[in-house]
């Protein structure tokens, strides 16, 4: 059944018998169920974490310096941190000069989505222009392009670096 954290949590009760003895059947239940519910969700917090492809997956919130050049709104970031503009579909654009820290706030944001549950994929521009290059070349433009839709959260870094080609245009 794979309740691996059930299982451990079980072994720490009986080896510590007198400081569960005083609980009752359903407490050490609860704690035996929590213990397995808490490493599932561990497990899919990694697992959206790793499957965003982070530049920076350590990137949080928390981690943002808010030093006065660079112009930030600690409030709008803790709002943006609910996830709320998913939700309501909305965009938002990072927009700044190089070594800003546009990459690390966009991974804290991507980062504050995965906690929350929601799909999410980072991916830099030229990357993602070389994917649907050779997804075209293949015939599987509209698989890659579905599978872009399928995410809550699409974080597209390094936006028009350089000159689009006429099919690239297209495709984006």
């Amino acid at each position: 059944m794979k309740m691996n954290a059930f299982a451990s949590e079980l072994e720490r009760q009986l080896a510590d018998s007198n400081g569960y003895n005083q609980l009752g059947f359903e407490e050490r239940l609860a704690l035996l169920v929590d213990s397995e519910w808490n490493r599932r969700q561990d497990n899919k917090l990694t697992r959206f974490i790793r499957n965003a492809r982070f530049s920076a997956p350590s990137a949080t919130i928390e981690g943002i310096e808010y030093i006065e050049d660079r112009h930030l709104d600690k409030i709008k970031m803790l709002r943006f941190a609910t996830c709320q503009y998913i939700n309501d579909g909305r965009h938002i654009i990072l927009k700044g000069a190089s070594g800003n820290g546009k990459t690390y706030i966009a991974c804290a944001l991507g980062n504050a989505a995965c906690r929350k549950y929601k799909s999410v994929r980072y991916i830099r521009m030229p990357e993602l222009l070389d994917e649907l290059s050779i997804a075209r070349a293949n015939g599987e433009i509209s698989k890659v392009i579905k599978n872009y839709k399928k995410v809550d959260l699409l974080i597209l870094d390094e936006w028009l670096i350089r000159k689009l080609t006429a099919h690239e245009s297209y495709d984006l």
